[in-house]
């Protein structure tokens, strides 16, 4: 194809799109300003470079990580294979030697003759199809030119999410539906009771608990954009209970009065499989997350889809902006990997391969590739793309957000991830045989 495709950033999202695009015999641009300039987090100029964790999560196909592992396997990922020929003992989890991975990756790309890998900072959108996969500490230049695209009121500069807990996880012999000042067991929201002792505990260990440390382009101006539930707690024992935590309107049920406080608990999606703990965007650390939080009453084994997370982080408002394809209409521009809000290794990975597949189907006149919500990286794109999904923030893939099973079968969880697990799998090889003018490189 004499067309050249544009790809705005050499991390995960943008290397796998590089590769699958090339393997297709689309020319690819590759842009990647590092070394030349660097960014607050990146060490090193090596395309694919790991700047937090070595590990990609979870192998276990029972788990919404490993789910997505085996579906970037059927799809045939370059990046996840290069993950795995670099792999470090980790238990059941995939790890990296960081260093060898990338290295496994800048031979990737190498050695594909169709990619030019051009090392500048780019500050205006090129003509021409572009992916953007530049990454959530994108150049201020990049961002701008993002911003004249998209409205700057649809680009985010801080992550300032609470967490997100597992429906099914959820003691709804303490907590109840209600919102404020409407009948009891009716509403939009979960509520969480405290009584005065539950509160004044909950509050000394809210305050007291480790935070995360920052840098400092992580902190300029964090706090006066959004302010965690630790730093309003600390401003006085009823500070939060006159603002997140307020109990007016609400009567729990199993006392007939107004609770001391209250956690209320928003769904996150419309089946209501995951919830959302209104109010409590947070800078604990996740062990601290996971201690405080199931100190709420009803949150004592709750297991958490997303942690709360503050830090500095470009990601566009993709329900509002971008069609199913991860592009947004009446343009040729798609966008991939944590500026797009898919959170996480595997995902970048996943929604570069994607962004590949729709844009080859653009150039070659091909319909778009339309993943199954009962796929994990189908459900999680069909999250990203929702324009009803409100208060958008990164996310990973995960169980939460996931539609039911059909049968309505009660089942252990176990039982029930591993069912997801198959139904997914089953329904993603139906599309991969069906959609042959994609994926058959014979066929290509």
């Amino acid at each position: 194809m004499d067309q050249i495709v544009s790809i705005i950033g050499g991390g995960l999202a943008g290397c796998e799109c590089a590769c699958q695009l090339a393997d297709r015999g689309v020319r690819v641009r590759l842009y990647e300003m590092r070394p030349h300039k660097m960014s607050a987090a990146h060490h090193t100029g090596h395309l694919a470079e790991l700047v937090c964790s070595n590990s990609l999560k979870s192998l276990r196909e029972d788990s919404a990580a490993g789910m997505l592992k085996r579906e970037l396997t059927q799809m045939g990922s370059v990046l996840l294979e290069c993950a795995k020929s670099a792999s470090v003992p980790a238990g059941g989890a995939l790890a990296v030697d960081r260093d060898v991975f990338a290295s496994y990756v800048e031979k990737q790309i190498a050695q594909r003759d169709r990619i030019e890998v051009t090392r500048k900072e780019v500050s205006s959108i090129p003509d021409g199809p572009v992916v953007i996969a530049a990454g959530p500490l994108c150049s201020a230049a990049l961002a701008d030119a993002i911003s004249d695209l998209t409205g700057s009121a649809r680009l985010s500069f801080f992550d300032a999410a609470a967490p997100i807990v597992e429906a099914d996880s959820l003691d709804m012999d303490i907590l109840f539906s209600q919102s404020r000042y409407e009948d009891s067991a009716t509403g939009d929201y979960l509520n969480a009771p405290f009584s005065k002792d539950e509160y004044v505990a909950f509050i000394e260990a809210l305050t007291s608990a480790e935070r995360v440390i920052m840098k400092d382009f992580e902190t300029r101006d964090l706090f006066q954009a959004c302010q965690p539930a630790e730093e309003v707690a600390r401003k006085g024992i009823d500070a939060i209970r006159f603002g997140a935590m307020k109990p007016v309107g609400l009567t729990d049920p199993r006392t007939g009065r107004r609770p001391w406080a209250a956690v209320q608990l928003r769904a996150e999606n419309r089946d209501c499989t995951a919830y959302n703990l209104v109010g409590f965007q947070t800078n604990l650390t996740f062990p601290e997350q996971k201690r405080v939080f199931r100190m709420i009453p009803g949150l004592e084994h709750a297991e958490f889809s997303r942690f709360g997370v503050m830090h500095r982080n470009t990601f566009i408002d993709s329900p509002h902006l971008l069609d199913k394809t991860m592009r947004i209409p009446g343009t040729k521009v798609r966008f991939a990997g944590q500026i797009a809000g898919t959170e996480g290794y595997t995902e970048a990975i996943a929604s570069g391969l994607l962004a590949a597949l729709n844009t080859f189907a653009d150039l070659s006149s091909r319909d778009y590739l339309e993943l199954p919500n009962t796929s994990v990286l189908g459900c999680l794109i069909d999250y990203a793309t929702d324009p009803a999904v409100e208060d958008y923030q990164p996310m990973h893939v995960n169980f939460g957000i996931m539609p039911p099973l059909e049968d309505g079968r009660r089942r252990s969880k176990r039982d029930r991830y591993a069912a997801y697990s198959q139904r997914g799998k089953d329904a993603l090889e139906r599309v991969i045989r069906d959609r042959g003018d994609l994926f058959d490189r014979n066929a290509l």
